[in-house]
């Protein structure tokens, strides 16, 4: 039935409230939280996270809580570390030490691998072949708006679509390394062209593509400035607004790193510049976002500017969402940038906006270090992260960003 669905999820939900969880319903409503303590008398929260009827439950003593479910429902597997989700391979990663440390990792490689599997399929029905040794995404110099090779037919159209929606979700499962491609590929979704070997170089790249969520606490202070400066006089009032009904926060705290970058005038046809956003908690890469900006700007300082408003504002929504799960956190979020005109007129309150249509984005950025939750440090354009979701980088430097953002077995 159609409400079969919303009743379901009602009925699980009886059973979290009777196993004393509560939903943590401003954040995510199917994300359930209950206190607990660990045997060393460390507090922290016992989480499950549930969509449908798939659990992910996270605790000191997960057994014990797929034993009491074992009594209510008839599970189709018996509770276990989780390999697979969402089509997500979930994978432990062991570093050596006294003790070693596991960590959680997550990779694309089996959804890739079955995706690849299928192009070759219907490769096979026209007599064609994978593309040899290819090392990026997309040829060097090649421009997606400035091709000119023919277009494809209605059913080729049709079943490009159908690869491009493969592509995002493999990018949402951790393939940030093609993120680019894939949105400039997305903005021709209605007439696309002949060509293209992305698939290929997933194919040659398949491997050492896992993303680790490395807890490990950066230190970053050295990066920063140490001046302090007054800015009473130009925001008089700047406070983050943080909910008033946050519950409390257990477990050791987090602190987010964003790093912003954007290409002005990308794209070579419409001068629209494209922006690229990563976000950190802690040394684990958690969010990262590729899109064309809906403005045309007349210099760097405004697609710059506005990236890092996007970013901004994004981050913002992560810190309510983690204060939600009830997760502590650091005073203030890392912010890098690789801009130094934009870099100087955030960090000193004296600096003039000289470019009124970019009033909204300089001032939300200023007014949040205003506030004291956001700091800003200026970085070299090689070593900005960001920079590889808004270019097409050649093989060597592609390699090393991926260095920096994988973890290699």
């Amino acid at each position: 039935l159609k409400s079969a669905g919303a009743s379901w999820r009602s009925h699980f939900s009886e059973t979290l409230e009777e196993m004393e969880f509560v939903s943590c319903h401003k954040a995510d409503a199917d994300v359930w939280r209950r206190p607990a303590v660990k045997p060393d008398g460390f507090k922290y929260y016992e989480y499950i996270l549930v969509y449908v009827d798939d659990l992910l439950l996270i605790s000191h003593n997960t057994k014990a809580l797929g034993a009491y479910l074992k009594t209510q429902y008839r599970l189709k597997d018996e509770p276990a570390i989780p390999k697979r989700y969402l089509g997500v391979d979930i994978v432990t990663i062991t570093f050596p030490g006294e003790p070693d440390i596991t960590r959680w990792g997550m990779s694309s490689q089996t959804y890739v691998k079955d995706a690849i599997y299928n192009i070759e399929l219907e490769l096979k029905l026209i007599n064609r072949t994978f593309y040899n040794k290819v090392k990026t995404p997309f040829p060097n110099g090649y421009r997606p708006e400035l091709d000119v090779t023919p277009n494809l037919n209605v059913q080729q159209t049709n079943f490009f679509q159908c690869q491009i929606g493969i592509l995002r979700w493999a990018v949402e499962l951790g393939r940030v390394d093609i993120f680019h491609q894939v949105s400039k590929l997305s903005s021709d979704m209605m007439s696309p062209r002949i060509g293209h070997h992305i698939f290929a170089f997933l194919k040659n790249h398949l491997r050492n593509r896992v993303i680790c969520f490395d807890d490990t606490y950066p230190r970053l202070d050295a990066a920063f400035p140490q001046t302090s400066v007054s800015w009473s006089d130009f925001y008089p009032h700047a406070k983050r607004l943080s909910p008033i009904d946050k519950p409390e926060p257990r477990g050791n705290p987090v602190v987010l790193t964003l790093l912003t970058d954007a290409d002005h005038a990308g794209c070579k046809v419409t001068r629209r510049s494209h922006s690229g956003i990563l976000i950190f908690m802690n040394r684990a890469l958690i969010f990262w976002y590729s899109k064309r900006q809906t403005t045309v700007e007349t210099a760097v300082f405004g697609s710059e500017y506005i990236a890092g408003k996007i970013g901004v504002d994004l981050v913002d929504g992560f810190l309510y969402k983690l204060e939600m799960f009830c997760i502590p956190l650091e005073e203030k979020v890392n912010m890098f940038i690789d801009n130094e005109s934009m870099f100087k007129n955030s960090t000193i309150p004296e600096s003039v906006n000289k470019k009124r249509h970019t009033s909204i984005s300089y001032h939300r950025i200023r007014e949040a270090v205003a506030a004291n939750w956001l700091r800003i440090a200026h970085v070299p354009g090689n070593k900005n992260l960001a920079d590889f979701l808004t270019k097409f980088f050649p093989a060597p430097n592609l390699h090393t960003v991926c260095g920096h953002i994988f973890w290699k077995a």
